[in-house]
């Protein structure tokens, strides 16, 4: 199933920048090896934003809800996801 998932960072002001960098380090991690499995299919940055939207290829909301759960920012995340459907005009579902 896919998911188009909108990701707003904002982290505390006052947190430890270093602490921050290993977050962000951990969170890298984490999204490569998705991206390598194929589960995150896609990511792009949201200009003059710490956003991203990103594409997902899970089996269901379960699945999904625990990826998103377990992004070492997730703390400091607001996300919005959209389930997608194949639409009938996509020449690539002709």
């Amino acid at each position: 199933m896919l998911y188009l998932v909108r990701m707003d960072v904002t982290p505390p002001r006052d947190m430890d920048p270093e602490e921050f960098a290993r977050i962000k380090t951990r969170e890298k991690d984490y999204a490569l090896a998705l991206q390598r499995d194929g589960r995150w299919r896609h990511i792009w940055r949201v200009v003059g934003q710490y956003s991203n939207y990103s594409i997902f290829d899970v089996a269901g909301n379960d699945e999904l809800h625990r990826i998103l759960q377990d992004l070492p920012l997730f703390p400091y995340m607001r996300i919005a996801v959209t389930p997608l459907a194949t639409h009938p005009s996509d020449l690539a579902a002709q």
